[in-house]
């Protein structure tokens, strides 16, 4: 009988309905809008493995609805994800939402969001980032989209992974940035949706592909970006796109 009494409280905590729809009592969250974000993190998750961006489950997303922060849950595969897997916490990293454990990441995803105005956090251990992490303390300025992180991309210094070290080692980083390097682990990046955040996490990959090759070819050194070509791209960057 105690077990079926704790089956049936877990069952309560995850908030689910007869239907399987997360929830999230007493938060001024409607329902729906936590299922909505709940579909959207799980289809970035996939589309990081997708595009090669991690292996596995070695990367984490999360996006804030509320006072409510849905994160992928720790070593489950991001295809076997469904409604009823919705995990979310508070700002205090307290589980309000779901049963499954959050992410080993969550002082990460939660230093950003109780810190700056991000809807959505991205990380992941893209491959030519992670190896850039390793060689520089900042991504050299071999192209313009440096800007729309913010400016020269930092590398945080190297701390074990999930610990509140590392988050410290990342803000400080991320000063004044959208997105940041982590020595020897991976990328992070965050914005006002996950759309934002992701390909704010492409374009980081794709920079430091680009610095890689540049790099590699004997003989020649890349040819940097001045800090005033950066601003001026900066500014360009703020009318690039359509207007609503």
């Amino acid at each position: 009988m105690a077990e079926q009494r704790r089956d049936t409280r877990d069952e309560r905590d995850a908030g689910e309905d007869s239907q399987g729809s997360p929830e999230v009592r007493g938060r001024g969250v409607p329902d729906d809008d936590v299922a909505r974000a709940w579909d959207e993190l799980v289809a970035t998750a996939r589309r990081t493995v997708a595009d090669g961006l991690v292996v596995g489950t070695s990367g984490n997303v999360s996006v804030r609805v509320g006072d409510t922060v849905l994160v992928t849950p720790t070593g489950v595969p991001y295809d076997r994800l469904t409604p009823a897997d919705a995990t979310g916490v508070d700002l205090s990293g307290r589980q309000v939402l779901g049963t499954l454990r959050p992410t080993s990441e969550l002082p990460m995803h939660l230093a950003i969001h109780r810190t700056t105005d991000a809807r959505a956090v991205v990380h992941t251990h893209a491959v030519h980032a992670t190896a850039v992490s390793t060689l520089v303390s900042e991504l050299p300025l071999i192209h313009y989209m440096s800007a729309a992180l913010g400016g020269p991309v930092r590398v945080a210094p190297y701390a074990t992974y999930g610990t509140p070290e590392l988050a410290e080692n990342m803000l400080r980083a991320l000063t004044e940035r959208t997105g940041c390097l982590l020595q020897n682990h991976g990328t992070i990046t965050y914005g006002s949706t996950l759309s934002e955040a992701y390909d704010r996490t492409a374009q980081l990959e794709w920079m430091s592909h680009v610095w890689l090759k540049a790099s590699a070819i004997p003989g020649h050194t890349p040819t940097l970006l001045t800090p005033t070509q950066l601003e001026e791209a900066a500014h360009r960057l703020q009318s690039y796109g359509q207007r609503r």
